[in-house]
């Protein structure tokens, strides 16, 4: 009761504007019933709920930590001017120590809202991940019965909903200034933290790019929440989780409807799936290709927002300037690639793999490689596939000694056809192979290029 902040919030329900005060109101009365202290509210970030500037907390003068029953000055409901209440006369008196119990169960009770995509841009073109995501996001949506929305910040955007709408997002965020392409990190970390105080997402999604990998988690600190990098997998559950009661007691809590955001750890060899129960919003990055982008309605229909960017972005921000920028083509298309040959360890040196070009050259296809071969040396690491490199779906894939790994089958396990040559009969690749040729990489690969030269026309 003698911290600013309390002071400070309940301010902002007797200077709400009228048809506020009700959201407000419900939120206080949550206070009171579960007794959460000024400490949980500004771990979970509730105070940027309040829809209007609140008064600086120094207009309460120099002493801070005056008793709960002196007066402040407040305006009452349907006054002009000031008028004095006892302090203790608000609802917020009923705010006592805190308990994790009751700071899970005002979570509950706080209605958490949409489900958020950060869309990347190239200049005016919404990257493919965003996409990607986008579907995924819709999935999500559908099964929350929540609506999908998506940020997209960048420079010259006149028309690019337009990209984004037919993959079923129902608001589009847009913010569009001279500052904000190319990306630099103050600004979108601004407009995405000060964007999520006002919607309070559940769930965002980012993709585990260079620029993902530098925004969610500066995001994520400003926000208190969680984030978990590199997902292969996203889903919505519900699970038991032992928590401490008012007694001091483990207990089981039951939650309902979290993000279950699943990827290999301890170096791949588990599956672990990793959930935010406490905080939001709950934040996932997804690296290129890992989701598949299926556009919903060509025709979809979505509101668009155009956000006064100086609003959500202090030009203080704007401190890193880009003053020349390179844009590399990619050496080679393995993503896109209908056919791909990979190649792992068992292929045994860098000679090895030049045969797999040879095969990749007579079947028009792209040479990949597990982590193992990158790792020996082999072969560049931008052609390595896997949970550390890139994700693939071709219509064919062709694994030469490449035992299996976990983080490996993550990139790769949405091909077409699976075709596994390797000398170990038990490789756990053979599990989700479609064919299995027994036999090493230097006999098999020499007779598959003869074979496929002579019945190629």
């Amino acid at each position: 009761l003698d911290d600013p902040l309390v002071v400070q919030t309940a301010f902002a329900v007797f200077q709400a504007p009228f048809d506020e005060r009700p959201k407000l109101t419900r939120f206080f009365k949550v206070c009171s019933r579960e007794k959460i202290t000024t400490r949980s509210i500004r771990d979970h970030r509730l105070i940027a709920a309040i829809p209007r500037a609140l008064p600086d907390v120094d207009s309460f003068g120099d002493d801070r930590r005056r008793d709960a029953t002196s007066l402040y000055p407040i305006k009452s409901l349907g006054q002009q001017g000031g008028s004095v209440a006892p302090f203790h006369s608000l609802p917020v008196i009923l705010i006592k120590e805190e308990r994790t119990m009751a700071l899970q169960s005002m979570r509950q009770n706080i209605q958490m809202n949409n489900v958020f995509v950060y869309c990347e841009i190239e200049g005016t073109q919404v990257k493919d991940v965003a996409l990607e995501l986008l579907t995924k996001g819709r999935k999500l949506a559908n099964t929350l019965g929540v609506k999908l929305e998506c940020i997209i910040a960048g420079s010259g955007l006149e028309g690019v909903e337009q990209q984004v709408i037919k993959y079923g997002v129902d608001r589009v965020h847009i913010f569009d200034a001279e500052g904000l392409f190319p990306y630099t990190s103050n600004p979108h970390t601004a407009l995405v933290v000060n964007l999520f105080k006002e919607e309070q997402p559940q769930i965002c999604l980012m993709g585990a790019t260079v620029i993902g990998r530098d925004l969610g988690p500066r995001v994520s600190s400003a926000l208190f929440s969680g984030l978990t990098a590199d997902c292969t997998e996203l889903e919505i559950g519900d699970f038991d989780m032992k928590v401490k009661n008012e007694a001091g007691e483990l207990v089981n809590k039951h939650y309902e409807q979290q993000l279950y955001q699943i990827r290999p750890a301890f170096g791949g060899n588990i599956v672990a799936t990793i959930v935010n129960p406490e905080h939001r919003p709950q934040m996932a990055t997804v690296r290129e290709g890992v989701m598949k982008k299926e556009i919903l309605d060509e025709n979809y229909k979505a509101e668009v927002v155009r956000h006064d960017v100086a609003k959500y972005v202090p030009e203080a921000e704007y401190v890193v300037k880009v003053l020349d920028r390179h844009v590399q083509k990619a050496k080679h298309n393995l993503k896109g690639a209908p056919i791909v040959v990979a190649g792992g360890y068992g292929v045994g040196s860098r000679e090895g793999f030049d045969q797999l070009f040879k095969l990749a050259e007579v079947l028009h296809a792209e040479v990949g490689a597990s982590r193992a071969a990158v790792d020996a040396g082999w072969i560049d690491h931008d052609r390595q596939i896997g949970q550390t490199g890139v994700t693939v779906r071709p219509k064919v894939y062709i694994a030469c000694g490449i035992s299996g790994q976990i983080q490996h089958i993550a990139g790769m396990q949405d091909s077409g056809i699976i075709i596994s040559i390797n000398n170990d009969p038990d490789a756990p690749i053979n599990t989700i192979a479609d064919y299995v040729i027994n036999g090493t990489v230097e006999d098999v690969v020499p007779k598959l290029i003869k074979y496929y030269k002579q019945n190629t026309k």
